[in-house]
């Protein structure tokens, strides 16, 4: 009788000149997920962003990078930090929140307002343009120091407001100083309410780093 069997089973025939490289997926994996969480665990918030001093000492990096806008621009870390608290929280990817149509639907944003300084487009391009720093990103805490440092010293050339006028400061931030030096601001009786608040912090955040800042860790540069 003759009986069906199985069918001897081929090893499928390799192509010349190509090898198997195993270990290949699972190391980019690794390297990706290493990558994702550096990325995830960089742009946290601080816990304490009442306190400068906690919040240097929690990212010493920022401390590097608003001591350098500092010594280019002018502007104290204090103010730097008290417009950034005021705009994001320290949310290094904040937008306005989106508006809602026939209030279901979730509508446009107000503005194009991005990330730690919640800066709009074009006086984004403009700072890039100005300073050659075309890479610069409104989501890395450092490119908006040194951009608030930069606004902060465009502000105080066109207006003549003091860098360590907290208060007048951010209103022309908010407004732009040919904005501020028409008076767009007086239509506004929300604003000096808010500046008032950035003032106030700015002057806590003085009075803390200058109690703590010969003590502060600074980072240190480490390009991987």
């Amino acid at each position: 009788m003759f009986r069906l069997g199985r069918r001897p089973s081929r090893r499928p025939r390799r192509r010349p000149g190509v090898r198997r490289n195993r270990g290949a997926f699972p190391a980019l994996a690794v390297v990706a997920l290493g990558m994702a969480l550096s990325s995830a665990c960089a742009t946290v918030p601080p816990r304490d962003t009442d306190n400068i001093c906690a919040i240097f000492r929690e990212k010493s990096d920022w401390l590097n990078d608003a001591e350098a806008a500092r010594k280019r621009w002018g502007v104290s870390e204090a103010v730097q930090l008290a417009i950034i608290h005021q705009e994001s929280t320290f949310q290094s990817k904040a937008r306005p929140a989106r508006g809602s149509f026939l209030w279901v639907f979730p509508g446009a944003r107000p503005s194009s307002a991005y990330g730690y300084g919640q800066v709009v487009d074009g006086t984004w391009a403009l700072y890039q343009r100005s300073t050659g720093r075309g890479g610069a990103s409104r989501s890395d805490f450092g490119d908006v120091t040194d951009f608030i440092g930069w606004y902060a010293h465009s502000i105080s050339q066109v207006t003549g407001i003091p860098k360590s006028d907290a208060y007048r400061l951010y209103i022309a931030y908010h407004e732009g100083p040919q904005g501020y030096k028409r008076g767009t601001h007086k239509a506004k009786s929300w604003l000096p309410k808010i500046a008032q608040k950035v003032k106030t912090r700015a002057a806590r955040y003085q009075n803390q780093f200058d109690g703590c800042k010969d003590d502060l860790p600074r980072g240190s540069w480490w390009p991987f």
